[in-house]
């Protein structure tokens, strides 16, 4: 028989009796089957980064609670078009399972329902510039003394101190300031800006992995703390195998298009139709490739004996394999490729993309019925479980379509206490 520690035990106790306290009050309509079932966000979050990262725990079973602001809400409701019935795209796309509420926090009332709502709620997630929320009473430190129990995550642009602190963010600023659109484009060509907003989208993924990582300490301590997310160092972060190329080695980056500075061929070639990408990582591979393409004589040419040779001699090599891949059509070349051990693909529109057969298979639409705007589709997540089912339960919600629910579920307020702040203009 396995011994098991008493602390052990003791933890995993501990462990199921905060649960069962979560998920006691909470009113999410979530299973225990979910990870995040009893745990509630309190959103104060708009744009992107940061709606990504809670509708990321929103789809793993947390009761998200959104909130807005009563002139006009989130930005991103007026970024289009497209609009489906008045209702943005771009805000249905980062939105799902969430609850709306509208409150005015430049009224002290306003203030005081965000204090309520903070002692109900595990973790508050907010994406104000530094400084902000703190003339409003609302910052770490103050809501710890109310709030013990609070995680609090930031996402800034820059952080929350330093000479940056105080300045607006937004993706292509943090992208560009961090040197990746200096690296991102045609190689004679301009700075280039990603086709989405990945400095965004990744630091709304390293916020989420962050508050998860501080709920599970909280399980241990049952204390929360102050979380600090930025664009500027998620970028910096993933420059990688980049950063550290300069870092250790004094290597300046360039700009390669499609291809890859240190691996050849490894990039997108042009072919009757449209474009293929294929990436010989190996010399095994690009004997494979050689032989696909009827070019073995370039198998013992000295110039592209080993990577290195063939990095040395790029443009040689690629451009004879340029006039190669525009004889054939891209379905050509993918059938060609069919079964070999080198990773190619079509360089898709996004209209391919979703009738793609693999893309399908792994059941990345899902659909929802939106209280506006009707049948919607929406990007499903790129993670699936065993045992979890982490797509959507609420579809996008309408602007402060769930503020009285909220206020009487989380806080019991009564039906004419939330008349008298409507009235009030503290709520919509």
């Amino acid at each position: 028989m396995r011994f098991v520690s008493p602390k052990l035990l003791s933890n995993i106790s501990k462990c199921k009796k905060w649960l069962n306290r979560e998920l006691s009050r909470s009113s999410a309509s979530v299973s225990i089957g979910d990870p995040l079932a009893g745990i509630r966000i309190l959103d104060m979050t708009r744009i992107l980064a940061g709606p990504f990262c809670t509708m990321i725990l929103g789809d793993l079973g947390a009761e998200v609670i959104k909130v807005e602001n009563p002139n006009g809400g989130d930005e991103t409701r007026n970024w289009g078009p497209p609009f489906i019935n008045n209702e943005s795209a771009y805000f249905i796309s980062i939105n799902r399972n969430k609850k709306s509420i509208a409150i005015d926090l430049k009224m002290p009332q306003g203030r005081d329902l965000i204090k309520e709502l903070a002692v109900k709620s595990d973790v508050l997630v907010e994406n104000f510039v530094p400084g902000k929320l703190s003339s409003f009473g609302l910052d770490y430190d103050s809501l710890k003394q109310i709030a013990p129990h609070l995680i609090y995550c930031s996402i800034t642009g820059y952080g929350s101190t330093g000479p940056y602190a105080t300045r607006p963010g937004f993706d292509v600023i943090a992208a560009s300031m961090s040197g990746l659109l200096s690296i991102t484009g045609p190689e004679d060509g301009e700075p280039c800006k990603v086709g989405v907003a990945m400095t965004d989208l990744a630091t709304g993924l390293y916020a989420h992995g962050a508050i998860m990582a501080a709920l599970l300490q909280k399980m241990k301590t049952g204390k929360g703390q102050n979380i600090d997310c930025n664009l500027l160092s998620t970028q910096v972060s993933l420059l990688a195998n980049i950063g550290s190329n300069y870092l250790n080695a004094g290597y300046k980056a360039n700009r390669w298009g499609t291809a890859h500075e240190s691996i050849v061929p490894y990039q997108a070639f042009r072919t009757k139709d449209g474009y293929v990408t294929v990436g010989a990582g190996s010399n095994k591979q690009f004997k494979v490739l050689c032989e696909i393409l009827n070019v073995q004589h370039l198998l013992t040419d000295p110039k592209f004996l080993t990577n290195k040779d063939r990095v040395k001699n790029r443009k040689i090599l690629i451009s004879e394999l340029n006039n190669i891949f525009s004889k054939q059509t891209t379905q050509q070349w993918m059938n060609k490729f069919e079964g070999c051990d080198i990773p190619c693909g079509p360089v898709n529109k996004i209209e391919q993309v979703f009738n793609d057969p693999q893309v399908i298979h792994n059941k990345m639409v899902i659909d929802m019925i939106h209280s506006t705007a009707g049948n919607i589709r929406m990007t499903g997540s790129a993670v699936k479980y065993s045992d979890i089912n982490n797509q959507g339960r609420l579809p996008p919600p309408s602007f402060a379509e769930h503020t009285d629910v909220v206020l009487s579920s989380v806080l019991s307020y009564s039906k004419d206490k939330i008349q008298f702040l409507r009235e009030s203009k503290v709520i919509s």
